[in-house]
């Protein structure tokens, strides 16, 4: 299966050449791997394109935005700047974070799963952190849900759920746009991905308004933007978080903020919601 890979990259040359060095080393190799340097100061660049000039299917483009850490809509707009780059012969989209180190048989295991289950849409391993001189998960999301780090779309699925929205929440409602058209979703825990900065350690507090924000954004409604909301900010341990998220949400219902889903998606994501938090207490 051919892999197109695009990788946005901001001021991370203390990482992306390892992340370079992991997928130049796969038992399958990528067809495409397109670096979209967002904006770096660092040598970012400069690491990219050497890699550019020894392997003939990597490639690195540069793209100017804001300044400001926006989760969601800064990374996926630094993405669609790489897909526009890329023809359409490929069979697997990925959206790849630049502070990951892949094992060598990475793709290779994620293209046999796609060969398989002909309505597999998505899949990924898993996102381990460094804490104590030993690796471990990185346990932010139940072991269902694929991390925003290290998406892997069928290009029909990528298609149909209208490719990335550009907005914090971006990798939830793609896997909810997914299972509305149809198809599966599938975490590997035998693939065991490096996460070399945690998720989340740049955030601010207007970014963390998002989180709620993107929850209005997907039509939650009220008593699931709750139960989720204290849910992340338990597994986060803050209760700041918690008051963080509803002020987002609150925040969007009053400016009717656009929705990122139909009315009609929006109802199969709410009794999926449901549905989920009714298997917890079953």
């Amino acid at each position: 299966m051919n892999f197109y890979i695009i990788i946005p990259a901001h001021n991370e040359d203390q990482y992306i050449g390892k992340t370079l060095d992991s997928l130049v080393n796969q038992t399958l190799l990528p067809k495409r791997v397109v670096i979209v340097n967002d904006n770096s100061t660092d040598r970012t660049y400069n690491i990219c394109s050497n890699y550019a000039s020894k392997h003939n299917f990597i490639s690195v483009i540069n793209t100017t935005s804001s300044n400001k850490h926006l989760p969601g809509s800064k990374i996926i707009k630094a993405f669609n700047k790489g897909l526009s780059t890329l023809d359409d012969n490929y069979n697997i989209i990925c959206k790849f974070d630049a502070d990951l180190i892949f094992p060598v048989n990475y793709l290779e295991t994620i293209s046999n799963h796609f060969k398989t289950k002909p309505k597999l849409g998505m899949a990924s391993g898993f996102c381990y952190i460094e804490k104590d001189n030993a690796w471990l998960l990185e346990n932010l999301t139940n072991k269902e849900h694929i991390r925003g780090a290290l998406k892997a779309y069928r290009k029909e699925c990528f298609n149909q759920i209208g490719q990335l929205k550009p907005s914090m929440g971006w990798d939830t409602v793609d896997e909810l746009l997914a299972k509305y058209h149809g198809w599966e979703i599938l975490t590997d825990e035998s693939l065991h991905v490096k996460h070399l900065k945690p998720t989340g350690q740049s955030y601010n507090k207007a970014s963390k308004y998002l989180q709620g924000e993107a929850m209005y954004k997907m039509r939650y409604g009220f008593w699931i933007t709750l139960i989720s909301a204290l849910k992340l900010a338990y597994k986060k341990k803050s209760f700041q978080l918690f008051k963080d998220y509803m002020t987002g949400y609150f925040k969007a219902q009053s400016n009717k903020v656009d929705y990122l889903v139909s009315k009609a998606e929006g109802k199969f994501i709410r009794d999926l919601r449901w549905k989920g938090i009714k298997s917890k207490f079953s």
